[in-house]
């Protein structure tokens, strides 16, 4: 029987270790194990023990002469070395044949952002929007309400999916979120975004259980909030595609370049290395340079 048609115990085992024990997002588990079974199948691998720095060496080479993109290969080796770290601690292996590989280093990606008009505008879009004759009245409410909570507090789409009636506090002007990793944080909410859940809550006679919920009065999916943000880019100028991660970048940004400190956005961002925040720097160091070319008589 070939590699890839035989059982891997031990993959399973670390599939099953980051399932439960490290609560990692479904996306991950579905990557790692792709990224192990095909390595194995085109090594042919019989014995994780037996592989050596070569095998994974040569690995890199193939991919590489490929042109798959530097995040897909970053990715690939961050299965390897997660699942030979978990090797060496629960299963005696001698030693991470992947530690010591270097690795091409991440392009660097500026992340698109929003102005703070086209965030006025996207805002205001649905006002602008006839609500269909089969919806319920406080749609419009809710759609407001769920852009002004992402602008606001710089959260995830699965975040501000699972977000429940009990998770904000109007008093304290917050709101507490289970982030990545199971881990909890408590992000400040801006007087527009209270008072338009608000608003949404009153309309749709909302008291307990999930804070947004869809016309059957279930928890809406993280897939219909991005059906939303995207029906109403429709109706503004904005010219770049909208997801909820774009409003996300735009929040972070906008409170460096209203002089926020980076350990402070990196704390609401949820993110767990300084690392991942620095890289809205470099957004708002491009931001200036435009803004002084733009602006200045020598520039």
């Amino acid at each position: 029987m070939s590699a890839r048609h035989s059982r891997d115990p031990l993959a399973e085992e670390f599939l099953r270790y980051l399932e439960v024990e490290r609560n990692v997002s479904p996306r991950t588990l579905v990557a790692y194990r792709q990224a192990l079974g095909d390595f194995r199948a085109q090594k042919d691998v019989r014995s994780w023990r037996n592989c050596r720095a070569d095998d994974f060496r040569d690995y890199l080479f193939e991919l590489m002469k490929k042109k798959q993109a530097r995040s897909y290969i970053r990715l690939q080796f961050s299965a390897f070395r997660t699942f030979y770290r978990f090797l060496v601690e629960r299963r005696n292996f001698p030693k991470d044949p992947v530690r010591e590989l270097q690795l091409p280093k991440p392009e660097k990606k500026l992340p698109l952002v929003l102005t703070r008009q086209q965030i006025d505008e996207l805002l205001a879009a649905p006002m602008k929007v006839k609500i269909e004759r089969q919806s319920p009245a406080w749609m419009r409410e809710r759609d407001v309400a769920i852009m002004e909570m992402f602008y606001s507090s710089g959260l995830r789409l699965g975040e501000l999916a699972s977000l429940n009636v009990s998770d904000l506090d109007i008093y304290t002007e917050s709101v507490r979120v289970l982030g990545k990793g199971r881990k909890e944080r408590v992000c400040p909410v801006g007087a527009p975004a209270l008072e338009a859940v608000s608003r949404y809550r009153f309309a749709a006679r909302i008291e307990s259980g999930p804070l947004f919920i869809n016309k059957s009065r279930r928890r809406i999916s993280p897939r219909s909030v991005w059906l939303i943000l995207k029906r109403y880019l429709r109706y503004t100028s904005i010219p770049i595609a909208l997801s909820p991660h774009k409003l996300r970048h735009s929040f972070a940004t906008h409170m460096l370049d209203s002089g926020a400190d980076l350990r402070s956005v990196q704390a609401l961002l949820g993110h767990a290395s300084l690392s991942t925040t620095q890289i809205y720097t470099h957004v708002t160091v491009e931001r200036l340079k435009k803004a002084y070319g733009d602006a200045h008589p020598r520039a």
